[in-house]
């Protein structure tokens, strides 16, 4: 099996070894998860055109040299509909807390929401930052650039203004030199081959979730979360059983989840099923089951349960 990680507890320092903890917020669809992804080389964060893609705090991890860099993927920052939403927006804040530097993240054009324009006063409390301007190849001429950066900067919140691409990675390198300062000397807190912290069984949920995301219509896919329920490798074979529970809160939901004669489900678990074997390293034999759990976003019991835990 691919290794994901492990932590280094009670490890000594190497001498001139430093770490850089840095959490990446901003709006739902920002580019935060594809960023993540892109530095960190593997995909730890999963990522669709849908808002609200991530809901909780995803570890990307990336060790060049004496220097680890920990990126903390967040939930995109917006105003609250349901109890779910309300955890996601406090974990993107409480992230804050737990860094040496914050890069937010921009669209390249557009008017800041009010939930962005709370972050970046969160942000001026809470201590340095860098503002990315994402999905530069959007623009037309240098000129928008160039605007789009003094209204960032006008902001008064950050020690830079980046502009990148996560789709093409232009400027993405040079977002390593600028997290170099921020870098706090001593032992690396992973493991130097670790590129994130998530358990096996969390990053497989996510990958049925994301192909939900991809495959169901627009009202569906918000309201399902993903539990594995099951994770065993079979003796003297390379093949892992999981079985995964995917959660609706309609029952007329779970007949659209299925699909007819069970087609969707099944494009869903194939799809997965492949990802998980190129996470894995091994065969997987993947389960999927699909039950009701009614207007689970807002009961706090049922949140707790399905491990979207209070920051």
């Amino acid at each position: 099996m691919q290794k994901i990680t492990t932590n280094n507890t009670g490890a000594t320092s190497p001498e001139g070894t430093s770490s850089v903890f840095v959490a990446l917020v901003g709006r739902p669809n920002v580019g935060k998860s594809s960023l993540t992804n892109l530095l960190v080389g593997e995909k730890v964060a999963i990522v669709t055109q849908k808002p609200q893609t991530t809901r909780s705090r995803i570890t990307g991890i990336i060790t060049r040299g004496p220097v680890q860099y920990v990126l903390m993927d967040t939930p995109g920052i917006h105003k609250p509909r349901n109890k779910l939403d309300a955890r996601m927006s406090q974990t993107a804040t409480a992230s804050l807390a737990d860094v040496d530097v914050t890069m937010m993240l921009f669209e390249p054009v557009g008017e800041f929401s009010e939930a962005e324009l709370k972050m970046v006063q969160t942000i001026k409390n809470r201590g340095p930052a860098i503002a990315i301007i994402n999905k530069v190849d959007l623009l037309s001429d240098l000129a928008a650039l160039e605007a789009r950066k003094a209204e960032v900067e006008a902001l008064g919140a950050f020690d830079f203004v980046q502009a990148v691409s996560a789709k093409e990675g232009t400027g993405c390198e040079d977002l390593f030199a600028l997290l170099l300062p921020y870098a706090s000397e001593g032992p690396h807190y992973f493991d130097d081959d670790a590129f994130t912290d998530m358990p096996e069984k969390e990053l497989v949920a996510e990958l049925v979730r994301e192909k939900a995301l991809l495959y169901m219509r627009e009202e569906i896919p918000h309201g399902i979360a993903v539990t594995v329920e099951s994770f065993k490798e079979r003796p003297e074979k390379d093949l892992i059983d999981i079985t995964v529970d995917i959660y609706c809160e309609r029952k007329s939901h779970k007949g659209m989840i299925i699909g007819k004669g069970g087609l969707m489900l099944k494009k869903i678990g194939t799809a997965a099923r492949m990802d998980c074997e190129e996470l894995l390293g091994v065969k997987v034999n993947l389960q999927c089951w699909v039950k009701v759990r009614e207007d689970w976003r807002d009961n706090e019991q049922q949140l707790n349960n399905l491990g979207f835990a209070k920051p």
